[in-house]
């Protein structure tokens, strides 16, 4: 399994690190059944990400069509009300950030990506947001951090509230660390429940709740 990581300006770094860790670990727990990158759209660049300004580095060009899965992470930034402060930046916002990704060659890359079946795309926190925006998860089920939920169903996604969400080629994750819990859930369900249950032990977290599917019987109303 080879796992793309993509970088944009202003992107949460531990929504991509914390995976990237998991992934690399599993790298080696699996003898090499699992690789993972950072890419970018645009190819091999410094990233500045929305924390502190602290610098990123993308070693390759997303490749769409490349079999594995394609990880977009959210952005990072102010989440206040700009009425809240007299500082307020506008283009110091996590959801401006996120809309700049949105200019860019990023939402064709991921919609190529989302069009092949060899592909699974995978999301942590406002990065499914991004495709969201971008009319790619219309009808499907997804999560992001909990103050994105009602703008997932605005976008006609139908929006869970837990920690990961497996939608069959789309697995999304809730909040900043939920990339954690979305890389263990990776590596358990594309190399192995020992792998993942190593890597775990390694970096001693276990991962929190139930991965919601969408099969099973409906609950009933509490």
């Amino acid at each position: 399994m080879h796992v793309q990581i993509v970088l944009f300006d202003g992107v949460d770094p531990l929504d991509a690190i914390a995976p990237f860790e998991v992934l690399h670990a599993g790298g080696t727990a699996s003898e090499g059944a699992v690789s993972v990158e950072l890419v970018s759209a645009e190819g091999p660049r410094e990233v500045v990400s929305g924390t502190g300004g602290l610098p990123l580095r993308a070693t390759g060009t997303l490749d769409p069509r490349r079999p594995g899965v394609v990880l977009v992470p959210g952005a990072s930034g102010r989440v206040d009300d700009p009425g809240d402060t007299e500082d307020f930046a506008q283009d110091d916002a996590s959801p401006v950030r996120l809309a700049r990704a949105l200019d860019t060659e990023l939402p064709v890359l991921l919609k190529a990506a989302m069009e092949d079946a060899r592909i699974t795309v995978a999301t942590v926190c406002g990065g499914s947001l991004v495709l969201a925006t971008a009319g790619l998860l219309q009808g499907r089920h997804a999560t992001t951090y909990h103050p994105g939920l009602g703008l997932l169903d605005a976008t006609g996604v139908h929006a869970v509230r837990a920690r990961v969400v497996d939608d069959g080629d789309l697995v999304t994750a809730a909040g900043v660390t939920s990339g954690l819990d979305l890389g263990l859930y990776l590596l358990e369900r594309e190399v192995g429940p020992q792998i993942a249950h190593a890597v775990e032990e390694l970096f001693a977290h276990e991962r929190r709740g139930t991965t919601w599917r969408p099969d099973g019987p409906k609950p009933a109303t509490f």
